[in-house]
């Protein structure tokens, strides 16, 4: 199985990113001209362009060592998506109440971290596998709580058993798991100092 290193593709060209996520419908047009439509996923992918984050040689020199400690789109590593890092409004700190895990049953400790995405009465469920270090907070039905966190898995142990009914909630920061989506990295020369470079980025399914 191929490895996934614990580590952050670099913020600063992250910042130039673009990018975000992708379905995939499989969309019919009958006879009547009406639409049928399915879709094969339950969840979205993401997928980014870095190569813009670029603005210097230097910036250059630290694309072309990560690519090449990650044995180009062998090895998996965190991403910060610069637009949705965060269990909140992007202009807000994390707080214990911002996202719902579960509900307790007098027997359960554990909790997976995930953040949820509401518009119009509907609802979608975005399971997180890589919380920042130091970020997370966890309540009780609105009380803080004591607990450990799993930075590779999202998953959340409460040192006490949550009562029936109770609430649990968790505020975070977030990173993306991810890969290159090419073995190839192009990159140009544009001006002295500057570099202009294509570098996809893919979201891995855990």
């Amino acid at each position: 199985m191929n490895a996934f290193h614990e580590i952050r593709f670099p913020f600063a060209l992250a910042l130039g990113a673009s990018g975000g996520p992708q379905r995939r419908t499989e969309i019919t047009t009958l006879v009547s001209g009406r639409e049928a439509r399915n879709t094969p996923h339950a969840d979205s992918r993401r997928r980014w362009d870095a190569g813009p984050g670029l603005k210097s040689l230097d910036d250059v020199d630290t694309l072309l060592a990560f690519f090449e400690a990650r044995r180009g789109a062998l090895h998996g590593f965190r991403f910060r998506d610069p637009l949705d890092n965060r269990s909140c409004k992007p202009s807000q700190a994390p707080q214990s109440t911002d996202q719902v895990l579960g509900t307790g049953d007098g027997v359960a400790t554990q909790f997976q971290l995930v953040k949820h995405y509401e518009s119009g009465g509907e609802r979608w469920t975005r399971t997180i596998h890589k919380p920042v270090d130091g970020s997370v907070v966890v309540a009780v039905d609105g009380v803080e709580a004591a607990f450990s966190i799993d930075l590779t898995t999202g998953l959340v142990t409460l040192d006490a058993v949550p009562s029936a009914g109770a609430v649990v909630t968790a505020g975070f920061a977030f990173d993306c798991p991810v890969r290159f989506e090419t073995d190839r990295l192009d990159i140009a020369l544009d001006a002295i100092g500057a570099g202009r470079a294509h570098v996809p980025l893919i979201e891995l399914i855990l």
